[in-house]
């Protein structure tokens, strides 16, 4: 089995998660090649023939991030960052494009067979936040990837995070869930 996780990760939150999903994965079926890139590096040749591809990212404005939000979410941090004297230390990459683009841009739709696919994001758990997992899925079977999972979210506690106690590890177990037929 070869599974690809994709992600796109501003402060590393989403990485984070990127890397225990796929650790669950790795635990659920040890044989497997798994695989943790980044959007910008996730070019065709990269992700190849896969028997899974899950995909995630962080949700900004209530939804997937744009180049937009994506500056103004850097821009802002940055700022504060400044005004508390801490280092601000977005991830390599984070300006960008983003998952949103990489759809439109880079992944090819799915070619004959069965394309299993999970959805997954890094949000706040505030009242009105949003999701990015739903977008993700959708994106996802509209390339005619078939969804494994419900899309899944991971709490942040903060813009930067870092991420809520235990997410690490459900993210893990979330990774080992996934089967694919």
């Amino acid at each position: 089995m070869r599974a690809v996780i994709v992600y796109e990760s501003l402060f590393g939150n989403t990485r984070d998660v990127a890397d225990a999903i796929g650790e669950g994965v790795k635990a659920a079926h040890p044989e497997a090649e798994v695989e943790c890139l980044p959007v910008v590096d996730a070019v065709p040749e990269r992700i190849g023939p896969t028997d899974l591809l899950v995909v995630g990212g962080p949700t900004h404005m209530r939804g997937m991030t744009t180049g937009m939000s994506r500056r103004m979410g850097l821009k802002a941090e940055a700022k504060e960052a400044e005004n508390d004297e801490r280092p601000f230390a977005p991830e390599v990459g984070a300006e960008g494009p983003g998952v949103r683009d990489w759809f439109h841009d880079t992944l090819p739709k799915a070619g004959t067979g069965t394309h299993a696919a999970a959805a997954f994001d890094t949000r706040a758990d505030m009242r009105l936040a949003g999701a990015a997992a739903g977008g993700i899925a959708r994106r996802l079977r509209g390339h005619g990837y078939e969804l494994v999972a419900e899309p899944e979210g991971f709490v942040i506690e903060d813009a930067e995070g870092p991420l809520r106690a235990g997410e690490r590890d459900r993210a893990r177990a979330w990774g080992a869930s996934l089967h694919v037929a």
